[in-house]
């Protein structure tokens, strides 16, 4: 059950990259044409803004995905020198301190957003923004991330209960070539 749900989030997740894929292609788009327009001696005005909307949401929501892929960054000196227990420990407390840190963010997110919504407040751009806009989706890929982080940790300590330390190591471990020369000394 748990392999199972943590394959359907890393599916999920993959579906949001596209997404947020797809969002940076729109980007680069507008992007050039705004370079376009502007060798012509026009402009469509607020590709700064926007774009910079676009990263901070793309950020955001890339982040879940970038867990459920193991590619957020470790320093893994000491773990390399552990057994199989030590590791997943290792690997455990990772994810709790992740867990904490996205969570506290994601309830520090919120504020921002609650302000620009009952100050309705603008961006002070040519386009005059409403920022609950941007803020929104920025803060909905902070709240994914925690309960991303949330989620996974939840079922790395199921399988650490039911001893499937194999599977936690493949499910939150770093993932790298270390760990496949590690496998293949034993």
């Amino acid at each position: 059950m748990a392999l199972r749900l943590l394959e359907f989030l890393k599916w999920f997740n993959r579906g949001i990259a596209l997404a947020v894929g797809l969002g940076l292609l729109a980007c680069v788009a507008f992007v050039l044409i705004e370079i376009t327009l502007r060798r012509l001696g026009s402009s469509l005005g607020g590709t700064t803004e926007i774009t910079g909307y676009v990263m901070a949401v793309a950020t955001a929501w890339g982040m879940g995905f970038a867990l459920m892929e193991l590619a957020h960054v470790r320093i893994e000196m000491l773990r390399t020198q552990l057994a199989q227990w030590g590791r997943v420990m290792l690997d455990l407390i990772a994810m709790l301190a992740m867990s904490g840190t996205v969570v506290l963010i994601a309830f520090r997110a919120w504020p921002v957003l609650s302000r620009s919504i009952a100050n309705d407040s603008r961006a002070n751009t040519v386009l005059e923004t409403p920022l609950w806009i941007p803020q929104s989706l920025w803060f909905a890929g902070w709240a994914w991330f925690a309960f991303m982080t949330c989620a996974v940790t939840l079922i790395v300590l199921v399988l650490i209960l039911q001893g499937r330390l194999g599977q936690v190591e493949a499910a939150i471990g770093p993932g790298n070539e270390v760990d496949a020369e590690l496998e293949h000394a034993k």
